[in-house]
């Protein structure tokens, strides 16, 4: 078994859980973190790095990719410890003032508190029930988008009425031949003024409202996918000529051990002081997706700011007898906190 000891252990590297790193670093608390994907960025590497995100405070526009890159970059002065594609097995209170954390790789932290950035637990795409879809995953059916150029003068078949769906409609429009959007109802579930610029484009013709009709099955030619059929309530039948399908029906997700660790749950979220992000167990927080509380907005931008209220708690676990004094940023710099 591994053995290591740190301040702080991030289950979860995110974009949430990125950031708590730096907010640590500024208050000299050293990270591990914690994540069962290969790669740090959470949803955003895992499902839609390509995907433009809008609403990150100076950053009118910015890829999710690019933003897992820039918060890579501000983490990284203070140096944490990253254990990639292994999951958290076990938490354990040794005594009033420390937790040890095993994971499936066998590694062992000891660690004076813990932050849950979870998002929403282990999660992977909700696969519509079509035969033999597994025989296109990854050729012409795929569940995020990494590079957005292989739609370049193609038709593409989009199935969903949420935001990913709507936004990689809107997107995708400007590179390929021809859209199709496939929901079964005329309402979406999406930001209003992606819904008026996608119905825009539609007049226009480069996107096709496929409503209301859902997946029926998929045909090929040449071992390649040709057609999208998808059906009405009446069971009438559309075949869609195209060369990729995008379903976007959002994650299956679970919270996996966490669930077992004694802390309030609330429909799979934890419930945590919106004051602290301190959960029902002293030393742990939540941050981020998986938390709620009163009025939670599941928003990146509430997590930043979830993950400077946490550290801040934490400071007084980490530096018991410190004494704390509040200084910007623009005062102290990185550079003296490394």
């Amino acid at each position: 078994m591994n053995k290591f000891e740190t301040d702080l252990v991030i289950i979860g590297a995110g974009p949430v859980g990125l950031f708590s790193i730096f907010e640590a670093g500024m208050l000299k608390i050293k990270c591990h973190v914690i994540d069962s994907l290969e790669n740090i960025g959470g949803q955003c590497t895992a499902l839609y790095p390509e995907k433009p995100i809008y609403d990150i405070p100076a950053h009118p526009k910015i890829l999710a990719r690019e933003l897992i890159e820039n918060l890579e970059q501000q983490a990284q002065p203070f140096n944490p410890v990253y254990h990639l594609n292994q999951r958290v097995n076990g938490l354990q209170k040794i005594d009033n003032n420390n937790f040890v954390i095993t994971t499936s790789k066998n590694n062992q932290i000891k660690c004076k508190a813990v932050i849950i950035a979870a998002g929403c637990g282990a999660f992977g795409p909700n696969r519509p029930p079509l035969e033999n879809i597994e025989h296109y995953e990854g050729k012409s059916v795929f569940y995020a988008i990494r590079d957005k150029s292989i739609f370049k003068d193609k038709n593409v078949a989009i199935a969903g009425g949420g935001d990913s769906a709507v936004d990689w409609a809107i997107n995708l429009s400007e590179i390929a031949n021809k859209i199709y959007v496939i929901h079964r109802r005329e309402k979406f579930r999406c930001a209003p003024e992606s819904l008026d610029q996608m119905k825009k484009i539609s007049q226009e013709g480069k996107i096709e409202l496929v409503i209301p009709y859902q997946l029926s099955s998929l045909k090929s030619q040449n071992n390649n996918l040709s057609h999208v059929v998808v059906k009405d309530f009446d069971n009438n039948i559309k075949e869609l000529e195209a060369q990729y399908l995008l379903p976007f029906f959002g994650l299956a997700m679970e919270l996996g051990p966490i669930a077992s660790w004694g802390l309030n749950l609330e429909k799979n979220h934890i419930s945590v002081d919106p004051k602290n992000m301190q959960t029902s167990e002293c030393g742990i927080y939540a941050i981020g997706d998986i938390a709620t509380y009163t009025n939670k907005l599941k928003l990146i931008l509430t997590g930043f700011s979830e993950a400077a209220l946490a550290i801040h708690d934490i400071y007084k676990i980490i530096h018991p007898n410190e004494l704390f004094h509040f200084e910007y940023s623009t005062s102290k710099g990185v550079a003296h906190c490394q």
